[in-house]
């Protein structure tokens, strides 16, 4: 061990000292992997893997809460190169499940040796140089919102840690209002319930969004539409500020004019349709607006065609732009 770490003066329930004690676990599991026959003992080999997979809860820690504050103090390294580490044992692992639901056994013994080399590997780079330059670069503030956040994501451990300081109560992100540092200028920007953007910056984002989208308000007057390149249907500006039901067909009038008064009633939320569309097949959908008191606040129309999003199958983990 590092002869600055010595985890013994750590707090219970410091992040550096949870990761220590699944360390013990890890090890544990690795140890007991390696004596186990996946031909002889494939059930409980089959449960141990199991167990050893919910390292990803460390990895996830890592990437989402560790790295970024490292990264906010000058140190890329650990989110450049051992999250490249962690996508290699991630591979490893689906891999290696994918073979012993198949039964290939011989397989899995070796391949399992290469798994249990890297992870024994990552936690000695972990151990010698990850965690004691970041107890040296965070402060114990910076620890205390990273454990925050760790509340989230959870652990590989039977029973969660206990409270990190004791005497703070855990907070849920969803009431945390502590005001943060902020690393990016609040000039021209306006404030909304999950950050600060610029008009620009807004007007960018819903023309990028893939799908149409049109804000009726409570008056059933149109307010909003988004320029996207590829429109589903036509919009012109000539729309905002027009009464909704005249900015469909004759033949769909009733049917919104039915969405709107059950969204005004409260008795409904949301409503689908799809449709053939110049041989595309087109997903239409109705959402009310409501806000904190539950007040109508108008409806949001989505149109998007999902064609090609109808077509997928299986998985794609890898980039292909070719």
């Amino acid at each position: 061990m590092n002869a600055s770490l010595d985890i013994n003066v750590l707090p219970e329930g410091h992040p550096v000292k949870i990761y220590f004690e699944e360390k013990e676990l890890i090890q544990i599991l690795l140890g007991e992997l390696e004596e186990t026959s996946p031909i002889e003992e494939t059930q409980k080999y089959y449960n141990i893997f199991n167990q050893l997979q919910s390292i990803e809860r460390r990895f996830e820690r890592k990437e989402n809460q560790l790295f970024p504050f490292l990264e906010q103090k000058g140190w890329n390294g650990p989110s450049q190169g051992m999250w490249s580490f962690h996508d290699n044992l991630r591979e490893q692992l689906r891999l290696l499940r994918k073979k012993i639901a198949k039964g290939e056994y011989k397989d899995v013994a070796a391949d399992a040796r290469f798994l249990t080399s890297g992870i024994h590997r990552l936690l000695l780079i972990e151990e010698d140089v990850l965690f004691p330059n970041a107890l040296e670069i965070l402060s114990e503030k910076d620890w205390i919102e990273v454990r925050k956040g760790e509340e989230e994501i959870g652990w590989m451990l039977a029973e969660n840690p206990v409270a990190f300081p004791k005497e703070e109560e855990y907070i849920h992100p969803s009431q945390d209002t502590t005001k943060r540092e902020l690393t990016f200028s609040l000039e021209n920007t306006s404030h909304y319930d999950e950050g600060y953007m610029t008009v620009d910056q807004v007007n960018l984002l819903l023309k990028t969004m893939p799908l149409d989208i049109t804000y009726v308000d409570e008056n059933d007057k149109v307010i909003f539409y988004n320029r996207g390149k590829e429109r589903v249907f036509p919009r012109s500006a000539g729309i905002i500020g027009r009464e909704v039901r005249f900015c469909h067909p004759p033949k769909s009038v009733g049917t919104v004019l039915k969405i709107l008064e059950e969204f005004k009633k409260g008795t409904k939320n949301e409503a689908s349709f799809w449709i053939n569309f110049k041989s595309r097949l087109i997903y239409i959908r109705y959402f009310a607006v409501r806000d904190a008191e539950k007040k109508y606040r108008g409806v949001i129309e989505m149109s998007q065609d999902i064609t090609d999003i109808k077509k997928i199958e299986g998985e794609n983990r890898l980039l292909n732009w070719d």
